[in-house]
C-alpha cells in the first residue's frame, strides 16, 4: 500500500488518482501508524514552504517522514514535498526544512516569468530507477517559484533549464524527489509513478 501524506497542503487527490490510473492502490493519510505500515510513502505539496513545515509539525508528521526515509521503503517527494526534504528555504524569509538532504531552496531569478509554469525538458543526470523505460527528451509539468539551484552531484537525478540549470529530480537510495509533478506529466509521469510503485525495499545506490 502506498501512503500519501496528508498535512493539509497539496493536490492529494490528483496523486491518488494517478496511482489508480496505473493500477496501484494509494491511501491519503495523516496517521503515523498507517505511514509506518505502508510499503511506499509519498510526500506531495503545493504552497508555501513555511506553512508546509508548520502543518507537518502540527500534525505530528515530521518524525513519521524522517522514519519513512530512514527505513528501507521507497519514498517520493513531489514539488514542495521535494523542497521540504532539504536544509532550508529562503521563501519569504529563511526557514528550516527537514534537513534530510543537503541543499537550500532559493527563488527563481533571471527569467521573465515567475512562476515557472508548464512543460519543460528533463536532462537525465543518472540511471535513476524512477526513469526506467523513458528516453530523452522527457517532458514534465512544472509549477513553482522556488527551486534547488545546486546539490551534491551524487544525488542529482535530473536537471532542467529555466534561465539556468536547476535540479529537477534527486535520488539517494530509497529516496526520490521531483520538482515537477509526475501526476500531471502525462504518459511519462505515469510511467515514473508506476516505476516507483514497483520498487521493492530500497533502490540500490
Amino acid at each position: 500500500m502506498i501512503a500519501i501524506i496528508d498535512y493539509g497542503v497539496g493536490n492529494l487527490r490528483s496523486v491518488e488518482k494517478a496511482f489508480a490510473a496505473v493500477g496501484e492502490k494509494a491511501v491519503i493519510t495523516r496517521e503515523a501508524n498507517v505511514i509506518r505500515g505502508s510499503s511506499h510513502v509519498v510526500l506531495p505539496g503545493v504552497g508555501a514552504f513555511r506553512d508546509a513545515m508548520t502543518e507537518l509539525g502540527s500534525h505530528g508528521l515530521v518524525d513519521a517522514v524522517k522514519e519513512a526515509v530512514a527505513s528501507d521503503k521507497p519514498f517520493l517527494g513531489i514539488c514542495l514535498g521535494m523542497q521540504l526534504l532539504f536544509e532550508k528555504s529562503y521563501e519569504d524569509g529563511e526557514h528550516a526544512g527537514l534537513g534530510i538532504l543537503p541543499g537550500e531552496i532559493t527563488g527563481i531569478t533571471g527569467v521573465r516569468k515567475v512562476p515557472h509554469m508548464g512543460w519543460n525538458a528533463l536532462k537525465m543526470a543518472s540511471d535513476c530507477p524512477l526513469f526506467f523505460g523513458l528516453t530523452d527528451p522527457v517532458m514534465a509539468y512544472f509549477v513553482h517559484s522556488y527551486y534547488l539551484a545546486e546539490a551534491p552531484q551524487e544525488i542529482v537525478a535530473a536537471k532542467t533549464d529555466y534561465g539556468r540549470n536547476f535540479v529537477s529530480a534527486v535520488w539517494r537510495g530509497n529516496l526520490f524527489a521531483t520538482q515537477f509533478h509526475p501526476e500531471k506529466s502525462g504518459v511519462a509521469g505515469l510511467k515514473m509513478l508506476k516505476n516507483f510503485a514497483e520498487l521493492s525495499g530500497g533502490a540500490p545506490c
